[in-house]
């Protein structure tokens, strides 16, 4: 098949432009180290041409042990199978994004790309499906049903190869969790990017799924998130990038990338009340618990 559609979100959101295209500085490392549990690599956003290499060599040497890549079209999921295969720091996560979904639907191609993504999370070094989900903010009401579809079909496949699945959920959180409920939810569920408040973190803590945190936490708008940390159980707290999106303050507005993941758990343990060695191996035990090992 034909893997080209065009204008789908995963390209879209690739061509948003940035104020200061300038990669930041390394961060003071970490003491224990984490991993970032989702970012695309494959999007280059900054001035410097960065290889998979040198991007998680930068990470390793600030104390981030590896990284899920995140996929959302049918390039993006080969890209990250093949950067998993390439380094042991990487794990990959395959889907069909919840806002290309509608896409590949209206070309008539949702079930042949749901086949894609189900051979290749048959690959050892795929770990999760993702990201999948439902996305309320950019698709409107007629593509809706596309996007259900491919859901419950990603949930289907996460069983399938009993592997992770990573949820994308914008303005959409009580059709998200009616569905977990309704189809039940892959034993190893990950909010990414949690954007729920603290009653949603406690309702998804209670059903067992993880949160995972990324750079917004830190953003000055976004109370709901620090609330929704505060109630999380510690077992169930995940970090991540979202790169090269989501930079923490105080270096938003650049390009983001793992090896700043340190910047967002100094600041998730600070509102925590608790040290970030404390913090990291928490969440680097978790990371371990939801993917298995990187080795």
């Amino acid at each position: 098949m034909s893997d080209a559609i065009p204008e789908t979100y995963v390209r879209e959101r690739a061509a948003d432009g940035r104020k200061d295209l300038r990669y930041p500085p390394l961060p003071e490392p970490l003491t224990v180290p984490v991993y970032d549990n989702h970012c695309h690599l494959e999007i280059a956003d900054g001035d410097e041409s960065l290889t998979l290499t040198e991007q998680l060599d930068r990470a390793q040497a600030v104390g981030i042990l590896g990284v899920v890549q995140a996929s959302g079209d049918i390039d993006s999921s080969r890209w990250a199978v093949a950067a998993a295969e390439a380094d042991p720091r990487v794990l990959a996560a395959v889907a069909i994004h919840p806002n290309d979904a509608p896409a590949y639907a209206e070309a008539g191609r949702l079930d042949e790309a749901l086949s894609v993504i189900d051979e290749l999370a048959a690959h050892p070094r795929t770990r999760a499906i993702g990201e999948t989900g439902l996305d309320y903010f950019r698709t409107e009401e007629p593509g809706r049903a596309a996007q259900h579809a491919s859901f419950e079909a990603h949930i289907a496949l996460a069983k399938k190869h009993r592997i992770a699945m990573q949820i994308h959920d914008r303005d959409a959180h009580d059709d998200v969790l009616e569905t977990l409920q309704r189809v039940g939810a892959p034993e190893r569920t990950v909010f990414h990017c949690f954007s729920g408040d603290a009653a949603m973190a406690r309702i998804c803590a209670d059903a067992g799924y993880y949160l995972s945190f990324a750079g917004n936490v830190t953003f000055k708008n976004a109370q709901n998130l620090r609330d929704a940390l505060e109630v999380t159980p510690r077992e169930r707290i995940l970090v991540e990038t979202d790169a090269p999106f989501l930079t923490p303050v105080p270096l938003r507005g650049r390009p983001n990338a793992p090896y700043l993941v340190p910047l967002t758990v100094r600041f998730m343990a600070a509102e925590l009340g608790v040290e970030p060695d404390e913090l990291g191996a928490q969440i680097a035990a978790n990371t371990l618990e939801v993917y298995g090992s990187f080795a």
